[in-house]
Order: structure tokens, then sequence, then C-alpha cells
């Protein structure tokens, strides 16, 4: 048979492989641009850029991606693995050895000489082939792939938290924009009370006093109207942070969508228990744990392995040759066995690890009842929180509308001369924490909404893969 062919070829097969492989298993990924920023941004518009550019969720992809190499690399102990050895040794002998070996040789040749230092070079290939494990690639498989799906799932809960994250975020933000309008609101109405009361003041009929007072009430609601932009404009910074957004600011000026009315449907609160059914089945950290109960009972099966004993076939090709390296046909044998082994004894470790086995098994499923209790639990609260906030609702918008036609009545009485300066005051400072207190209330519902869909992952729903934008250059 000739060895000095084959071997050439499987030399040349791996480094061809090699070649190839390489800039592949080297390449690096490069960092996405961020998707372009729509000119008013609405919810569904920061959470879908959230989506695709929040480095935290690219984390999670990223371990994603590292389970995906994970279940590859459990998959490689199916094939036969094939090594290659080589080495050179250059020996110097001692005199007396030297002197030994040459009167050795001379003994059969009166002429005879040796190398001293000699050389020696030996190469092979070595091919092992696992037959059977005890079923341990079986279960370490199985676990794998489990691990693989329970990481899509990983993500997907990095996803609901991120897009309730940034919902509540932007309705912090609508809610401190319409701070902001109604500090404007309450400015122009002072300011409008200013001129009025200047130009009765110059007709005699109005006093010094009158314009001082619009006047200091219309700087208070200047500075209110500046303590809110501001308080509006750092809020932009952590919504930018959260949909990834480099140093939490955005490219350039934001327009926010401005806080829309309640709809029909956001006024009708569900019923809790078949949202809590739907959450057990739908909620990806459920659905994660679930699949991290399966993957504890593969484990088991991997432990229970070390009972059986392990059978790997085997096969070498090997050269030895001194003086050089120019290897021919005869300096190569080969060699094929098959190799059993059995562990009789080895202190009760096989043991020991089937026991921790099985008490994590015990530990996972006692984590999916917690998970279960506390989904259910979770629901619970929002719903009740979202009962307390159309309450509010209701009663704020009435409120505000009484307040608003009080306010309007008492300035006509005002312009009039039937009501006091004092009581015109007291009626648009009334009326400007109703309005306040309106605004809260409609971010609460919304809010109270969000963290509904956010215990019972709902809120993924109008969110797959296909929905994230396109990034731009």
């Amino acid at each position: 048979m000739e060895y000095g062919p084959f071997f050439r070829r499987q030399i040349a097969w791996i480094t061809m492989i090699l070649a190839v492989a390489a800039p592949v298993w080297g390449q690096s990924a490069a960092d996405s641009p961020l998707p372009t920023l729509p000119a008013q941004l609405d919810l569904v518009s920061a959470q879908r850029i959230a989506l695709a550019a929040n480095p935290t969720l690219a984390a999670a992809a990223e371990r994603t991606q590292q389970a995906a190499q994970q279940l590859r690399q459990v998959q490689s102990a199916w094939w036969p693995r094939l090594d290659a050895t080589a080495y050179a040794t250059r020996s110097w002998l001692a005199d007396s050895d030297a002197q030994a070996r040459l009167a050795t040789a001379r003994m059969m040749d009166p002429g005879a000489a040796i190398d001293d230092p000699e050389d020696y070079y030996r190469t092979g290939l070595t091919a092992t082939w696992q037959l059977f494990d005890g079923f341990a690639r079986k279960y370490r498989l199985a676990g794998a792939r489990l691990g693989l799906d329970e990481s899509g799932f990983a993500r997907d809960d990095a996803r609901r938290l991120l897009l309730s994250g940034v919902a509540q975020a932007f309705y912090n933000a609508q809610l401190l924009k319409e701070g902001v309008r109604i500090a404007q609101a309450d400015e122009a109405f002072n300011q409008r009370q200013v001129l009025e009361a200047e130009a009765r003041h110059r007709v005699g009929t109005g006093s010094r006093s009158a314009v001082l007072n619009f006047q200091v009430q219309a700087n208070s609601a200047r500075s209110s109207m500046i303590q809110a932009q501001n308080a509006f404009e750092a809020s932009l910074y952590g919504l930018a942070a959260l949909m990834g957004y480099p140093d939490g600011t955005f490219p350039h000026s934001v327009e926010l969508a401005a806080l829309a009315p309640a709809t029909p449907a956001e006024l009708t609160p569900p019923v809790a228990q078949p949202l809590i059914a739907a959450a057990i089945i739908q909620r990806p950290d459920v659905r994660g744990q679930t699949l991290r109960v399966a993957r504890s009972e593969t484990d088991i099966g991997t432990a229970r392995a070390a009972f059986w004993p392990q059978v790997n076939l085997f096969g070498n090709l090997e050269g030895d040759r001194t003086a050089d390296s120019a290897f021919e046909t005869d300096d190569f044998g080969n060699s094929l066995g098959l190799n059993l082994t059995l562990n009789l004894f080895e202190g009760g470790r096989t043991q020991a690890l089937v026991r921790e086995a099985r008490s994590r098994q015990k530990e996972a499923d006692h984590l999916l009842l917690s998970l279960k209790n506390r989904v259910a639990a979770e629901i619970r609260q929002a719903l009740t929180e979202l009962a307390s906030a159309l309450q509010r609702l209701a009663l704020e918008r009435d409120n505000a509308g009484l307040v608003e036609e009080n306010r309007n009545l008492v300035e006509k009485e005002y312009a009039a001369g039937q009501a006091s300066l004092v009581r015109l005051n007291d009626a648009q400072r009334q009326l400007t924490l109703a309005s306040v207190r309106l605004a809260r209330a409609r971010v609460a519902l919304r809010q109270a909404w969000v963290q509904l869909d956010t215990a019972t992952g709902a809120i993924l729903d109008r969110f797959d893969e296909s929905t994230a934008p396109t990034p731009q250059p």
C-alpha cells in the first residue's frame, strides 16, 4: 500500500480547509448604522429604533449566537477526530555512550562510524471515533438545542423589557412636554391680562397693582415653563440612550408626538384570568424557564452516562526516520484498534453528579412555579393600577372641564368688575393645576396599559424581526 501519496493528499486537504475557513472564523461584524429618525417621533417608531440599535439587545443577540456555536461544538462529538503530529530532534551522545556505540559498530565493521549528533524525525496521523459513550452525546445535544431555544427566549424577554422601558420613557417625555404646553398657556393668559390691565390703567378704570399682579403671574408661569422645558430635554436624553443613540443624544432636534386622547379600547379594562392563562403560554421568560427545566432533565442523562462503558475506534499512520526528513513509504507503519473503558469505582463521583443534576432539575421546577406565581401577581397588580388610572382619568377629565368653565366665568366677571383679582388668580391657578393633573392621569393610563402588556407579554405582539427599520447609511 502506498502511504506516501495518501499522506500528502490528507495534508493538502487539511491545509485547504484551514485556508478557506480562516477568513470566516476571523471576521468581525461591523457596527450597524443607526436607523433614520422620523421628523415626528411616535412611540412605535421609538420602539422599533430601539429594537434595531439598543446595545443591550445587541448583547442578547450575541448570547444567542454563542448558544448556536455551543450547539455546533456538541454536534462535533458525533464526528471522527483527525490529528496530525510531527516533530524533529537532534541528540548529542555522551562521550562514553559514543565510544561504546562505536566499539559495538566496529565489532561488525572495523571501518564503521556513528552519527553524533543524530537527527530524528517523526510524523503521523491519528484518527479516533467514539462509537458509544453511554448516550452522553445524545443528552448533550438535546440540552444544547434546548439551550439555543432558551437563549432565543431570553433575547425575546430582553426585547419585552426594552419595549416597556422605551414606552415608559416616551410617556414621561410626553408628560413633560404637556407640562411645557400648560405653562405656556398659563403665561399667555397672564400676558393677555397684563395688556388688558395696562389698558384699563391708562384710562383710569384699573389700578397699577393689577398690572403688577399679572406681570408677576406671567413671570411665574414663564419660570415654570423654563423648568418644564429643561426637564423635557433631560427626559429626551434617557429616551435617546434607550433607543441606542451615542452619548444619549438625538442627532438633531426631535419633535415628540403630542399626547393623544384615550381611545375607547383603552377605556375598557380586560378580565384577569384569561390574561394570566395567556401570559403563562406566551411570556418569553416563562417559556425560557420551561426549557430550563427540560434542559436540567438532559443533564441527568448526561451524568448517568458515566455508568456505561466508553467505546472508541482508533487508527494511526506513523512514520519514523533518522538523518533527514525525506520520508519514504517504508518509513510508515499503521495500526487499527478498538478501545473499551468501563469505570468500576471513583469514590462515588458519578452518583454525586447524578444527584446534583436531579437537584438542579427540582430547583428549575420550583423556579418555574415561582415565576408563574409572579407573572399572575404582576398581571393582577397591573390590572389594579389600570382600574385606578381609569377612575382618575374620568374624575380629572370632568374636573378639568368644570375648572375651565369656572375660570372663564370668573374672567368675565372680573372684566365686568364683579369679581376680585384674588379670585381670578385663584381660578387660573386651579385651571393650571387641573390641566397638570389631567395630563398625569392620561399618561398614567397609558403607562398602566404598558405595565399590563409587559406583564402579559402582549407588548411583543406588534413587533417581530420583520418590523425592525432598515438602517440608513
